[in-house]
Formats: structure tokens, sequence, C-alpha cells
């Protein structure tokens, strides 16, 4: 079972405005920017996130059911910040991988010890 959503409210509130500030320009982590479905508000997520297979995977550490993989889906192109840069990605698909074979040997560690056996691929724009 992923994180708990009870930590992602939490987080939400206090961690990710923290992590945002460095989630653009570390390694292994990005911002999701999403406009939320009924509001219409432009959100941004910090997550974990690989260059893979021409684009971005994304793990979900907090599962498959959290806002803002439902807005990027229901939008299918969503704007992406990483290593300093901004990009566009599109046609978000989430996959699953139990052992995260996909990431590196040490966060692969981490991702199986949360559990977070979902990710998100989306490609680049071209």
């Amino acid at each position: 079972m992923p994180l708990p959503q009870a930590l992602a409210r939490i987080n939400r509130k206090i961690s990710n405005p923290v992590l945002g500030v460095v989630a653009g320009v570390a390694p292994f982590f990005g911002i999701v920017v999403h406009r939320g479905r009924k509001s219409g508000r432009v959100y941004r997520s910090p997550v974990m996130v690989f260059a893979r297979d021409g684009g971005y995977r994304i793990a979900l550490t907090y599962g498959r059911d959290v806002d803002w993989l439902k807005n990027i889906r229901t939008a299918g192109t969503f704007e992406f910040e990483t290593r300093g840069r901004t990009v566009t990605l599109t046609d978000p698909v989430v996959g699953h991988d139990a052992s995260a074979s996909w990431a590196p040997p040490l966060v692969r560690q981490v991702l199986v010890g949360l559990n977070a056996e979902d990710y998100v691929q989306a490609r680049l724009v071209d």
C-alpha cells in the first residue's frame, strides 16, 4: 500500500511548499504543473521523476488516487519542471511494476519500501 492519504494531506500543507523550492532543480525530483478539473486553479505538485522512454516516468508514491494525476489525465497535456527547465508532456499513462525495476538501484529500494508500485509515463511534446 502506498503512503497513507493522511500523510498526503500533511505534505500538501507543510512539506510540498518546502520541497517545491528545490524539486524543480534537484536530481530525481520535478514539479507537475496542473490545472484543477473543477476549480481551474493552477497547482504545483513535487514528485519523484526519472527520464525514461522518450519522456518522463513519475513515481506514484501516494498511489493512483491523487488529484494531480486525475488532473493531468483529464487534460492530456501538462507542464513539467525539472532540472531548472520547463517541458511540456503529453499522453500520461499509468503503469505498474512492483519491483520498480525502471528506477535507479537506490531509489528502487526506497520505492519498494514505500510500496510505490505504480508510476505514470508521459512523453515529451514534439
